[in-house]
């Protein structure tokens, strides 16, 4: 679980802080140094004797130089990251003809499912793929209760169907034009109250 309280929960958080370590990291400077091209002096520094300055092609030649070194640097780390991301990486790619099923959000909109919680169904259709736009795009047959969905599809948003008889049945979904949905709770089973503090909270157990 994740709170404003504990940020170090957020795994957003965290992957921000990972990427931004990794760049540090290839860099192998300061930020103020690979900027300035030159070593950040704090107020300690400021009596000591200051360094020889560069001027003309001197200056223009070591700029180029750490460019360049950071650009490498840079661009080894991303390759590194590249290499970890393309290990879980799977290539999907589907042909006109086939039948796959639709990824739905559990976010906005509304729902009716028969099944609550982890069990609901996180896919719909099977629907027919009647045009391939590109190797990561697709364009589905859509029945009319989705009409109000654009019919063309990125590849992470579809899997593939085994079973083209098995359908889900539209009549218990309704989503909204983004495919997204929530899950409402079809009967408060308990309810009591929590203390924090100087708050109190309410848990209630649903179906």
């Amino acid at each position: 679980m994740s709170m404003a309280y504990h940020p170090q929960t957020d795994g957003q958080s965290e992957r921000t802080y990972q990427t931004l370590e990794d760049m540090l990291r290839a860099v192998r400077c300061a930020p103020f140094e690979a900027l300035y091209g030159k070593k950040c002096r704090s107020p300690i520094m400021w009596a000591e004797v200051r360094e020889d300055q560069l001027i003309g092609p001197e200056l223009v030649q070591e700029t180029t130089e750490k460019i360049s070194q950071i650009k490498d640097r840079l661009k080894a780390a991303r390759d590194c990251q590249k290499s970890y991301a393309d290990k879980r990486r799977k290539h999907l790619e589907f042909s006109v003809g086939d039948y796959v099923l639709l990824k739905v959000s559990p976010w906005k909109g509304v729902v009716h499912f028969e099944k609550k919680g982890k069990l609901a169904p996180r896919f719909v259709g099977p629907f027919e793929i009647i045009e391939k736009v590109s190797p990561a795009a697709y364009m589905l047959d859509l029945p009319e209760e989705l009409d109000d969905v654009h019919d063309m599809f990125h590849v992470s948003n579809l899997k593939k169907c085994l079973a083209p008889t098995l359908q889900m049945p539209l009549d218990e979904i309704q989503v909204d034009d983004k495919l997204n949905f929530v899950e409402e709770p079809m009967e408060i089973l308990e309810k009591k109250f929590k203390m924090l503090k100087r708050s109190r909270i309410t848990i209630v157990k649903v179906r």
